[in-house]
Formats: structure tokens, sequence, C-alpha cells
């Protein structure tokens, strides 16, 4: 078989697709059915009704990961990150997870995760330039 190899800037989504489909096909003979979820814990003005923040997770192979999590500058420092992260991690625990996992920046909140009980597994170093990509991990079991 021979295969051509050519770049494509400003990939389509069914280019994306075509990458990804054999791929999940992969996973699933291998790794088992993931029953991929997301849900999200929702921050909304009571005046407005418009949402201000929150956190929005995706639930794979028994793990949740965090994938965002945004409470309004004036907002910090008063419970609301500690009580969505809590909200979460319940919310894991009855989905049987086995822990879960997120990614920060050093700019961002590693303090924040390591206070909730988050441990460090991995970092990217100058990401972005003169930051830090970092990995949190905590077990459910």
């Amino acid at each position: 078989m021979s295969v051509e190899i050519q770049l494509s800037e400003n990939a389509t989504e069914a280019e994306r697709l075509g990458i990804l489909t054999p791929l999940l096909a992969h996973n699933l003979a291998n790794g088992g059915d993931d029953a991929y979820e997301t849900f999200a814990l929702l921050l909304r003005d009571p005046d407005s009704n418009e949402v201000i923040g929150g956190l929005y997770g995706k639930f794979s192979y028994r793990w949740l990961l965090i994938d965002l999590v945004s409470v309004p500058e004036s907002m910090r420092g008063q419970g609301i990150g500690e009580r969505l992260m809590r909200m979460a991690e319940d919310i894991a625990q009855k989905k049987n997870c086995t822990g879960i996992w997120l990614e920060t920046f050093s700019f961002q909140a590693p303090g924040f995760y390591q206070k909730l009980g988050y441990s460090e597994f991995g970092r990217l170093a100058d990401y972005p330039p003169g930051h830090t990509r970092l990995y949190y991990q905590k077990s459910l079991c």
C-alpha cells in the first residue's frame, strides 16, 4: 500500500474526522467503550440569567476531566470555586469514577487545586513562553 502525506493548513472538520474515526475504532477495540459524557455547573447572574462562569467536565474511562473552571474576578475568594470543585467531585463519585484530572497554567490557579488535594503529575515548560502548563489529578478510590 502506498500513501501520500499532504499538509492541510486550517484543516477542515471532515479532515479531522478522517483522522479521528479510525482512532476511535482502535480505542474502542482496545480500551473498551468510554461512554463519554459532559456536564456543566453554571454560575448565572440572577438578574439577567446570563452564564457568567462555572465548571465544565467530561467523563471518559471512569475518569472526570475538569476541562474548564471560571469564577468572575469580582467573586473570587468567596468559596465559589471550591464549591464548584466539591460538587464536581461528588458527581464523579456518584458515577463511580476512579479519579479526576485537569490542566492549568502557572498563571492561573495551581495553588487552588493543590489546596483541594490535587497532585501534580506532569508539566510542560515554557507553554506559553515564560510560563508552565501543569497537570493535576486526584484519586477517588
